[in-house]
């Protein structure tokens, strides 16, 4: 879980692994920013989780950190409550770069 400063409130990122079959990861997201909380549930695709991360982090890790990079450009409530990881990179085109810098 991780608690990022987003002027004087506090957003806290929470990712479980729900489920996992040979190609695909499934995580629920608990997102926690004051007194309101939105739930997502997220897939990773094993092949595109290594393309990220080259394996250096865990995929809850990656999962966590797209969610911050989400957070600085977007609400919590405009984030869509279920999708593949592969679809931020068609509404934010810098996406995969910008996530390899935070590993």
């Amino acid at each position: 879980m991780n608690d990022r400063l987003w002027g004087d409130l506090v957003a806290s990122v929470k990712v479980q692994k729900r489920s996992e079959d040979k190609e695909t990861l499934t995580f629920g997201i608990d997102i926690t920013e004051g007194d309101t909380k939105t739930n997502h549930t997220v897939e990773v695709d094993k092949p595109y989780y290594e393309k990220l991360t080259g394996g250096r982090v865990t995929a809850e890790e990656l999962v966590e950190k797209s969610f911050m990079f989400l957070l600085k450009r977007e609400s919590k409530e405009s984030i869509l409550r279920r999708f593949n990881l592969k679809k931020i990179s068609y509404y934010f085109p810098e996406y995969e770069n910008e996530i390899k810098n935070y590993f």
